[in-house]
């Protein structure tokens, strides 16, 4: 994992705010020491979750979306080190891996023009080289018996997910997706929107369940693409939260019944969240405790396999808003993963 960049004990204590009689989450979750044999350090060790970030967003404008999603898995940190490590944020059951570096390729990015055709290709090609990183990264963490947490970068990075953990597990997975766009269009060079289609169409992916997807902002063709897939079914926000053409719980209990059957992973885009810094910011969208419910509710199941927290953007002013929203849905899905 050449890419990798390990977290350690250095970064820990810079970012650690220690008080007098609490105990912080970062005090006690558990880091790697050598980047040498991760498969191996992985397996001896005494953890249920990996947590690895994944600060870019070449995905998000090879799809002429806003960028800035490099910067979560930063103001995820700051906040969730210092956290209070209790009986039930279960610090313990948790690693934190590091980042996989891509700043080469985010300075390749610097020089490119966004409304030219060539330089969208370009971008397209450098999250080929993301893809890859991130699936073996994935697989490896799977494959020593453990519960990766993704957090950061865009939505092109399902792709790496799905595909890691189908290879490690040798079968296609399934996946659930809080999302205001489907992220499943045509197969155009990869970036942030086409990541499950790709996942899809070559095998990874099994099934898949939008949930929220926004009617203004998904096309014709791609609702008529999906509505002839089996495997592929969603519901809309306005259909949920606007028209109450459907009840939450039994939205909630339909997607489970598409998905549970296979191992699946948990992707929650932060453009459907309401007021979320994201690359789409929505005005319109779930609440923040909507979200966190819902990870709760998917994360019980004993065939979820992962969290993916993606998209979120967040400025120097809201890192701090932002960081927390990510924090709460890594606790939320490790308390009731663990349960």
């Amino acid at each position: 994992m050449d890419k990798l960049v390990l977290f350690n004990n250095i970064t820990r204590n810079k970012l650690l705010n220690k008080r007098s009689g609490e105990s912080k989450f970062g005090e006690h979750v558990q880091v790697l020491t050598s980047i040498s044999n991760i498969y191996e350090q992985l397996i001896n060790l005494d953890v249920t979750y990996v947590i690895i970030g994944v600060p870019e967003d070449i995905g998000v404008y090879a799809n002429q979306g806003k960028t800035g999603a490099r910067s979560a898995w930063n103001a995820t940190l700051n906040v969730l080190l210092n956290i209070q490590s209790n009986a039930l944020t279960k610090a313990k059951k948790a690693l934190i891996l590091g980042h996989l570096d891509f700043s080469n390729e985010l300075m390749e990015l610097s020089s490119l023009d966004q409304s030219k055709k060539k330089s969208l290709m370009k971008a397209r090609k450098l999250v080929e080289i993301i893809d890859t990183h991130v699936t073996y990264c994935i697989h490896q963490i799977v494959s020593a018996g453990k519960v990766p947490i993704v957090v950061g970068g865009g939505h092109n990075n399902a792709y790496g997910n799905i595909k890691g953990t189908s290879l490690a597990l040798n079968k296609p997975i399934n996946a659930i997706n809080l999302d205001a766009h489907s992220d499943f269009r045509a197969e155009e060079g990869r970036h942030s929107g086409n990541g499950f289609s790709y996942a899809f169409a070559e095998g990874f992916l099994k099934n898949y369940f939008v949930f929220g997807l926004h009617e203004n902002y998904t096309s014709d063709i791609l609702f008529k693409t999906i509505d002839k897939l089996k495997a592929i079914d969603y519901n809309t926000f306005e259909a949920l939260k606007i028209r109450h053409d459907v009840h939450y719980k039994d939205a909630l209990k339909r997607a489970l019944v598409h998905i549970e059957e296979e191992p699946f992973g948990i992707e929650i885009d932060c453009d459907a969240i309401e007021n979320i810094p994201s690359s789409a910011m929505t005005p319109s969208g779930f609440t923040v405790n909507q979200a966190r419910a819902f990870v709760s509710y998917f994360a019980t199941h004993t065939n979820a396999s992962y969290l993916h927290i993606c998209e979120a953007a967040p400025t120097k002013k809201t890192a701090t808003m932002v960081g927390k929203l990510i924090t709460y849905l890594i606790s939320d899905f490790i308390r009731a993963h663990n349960r």
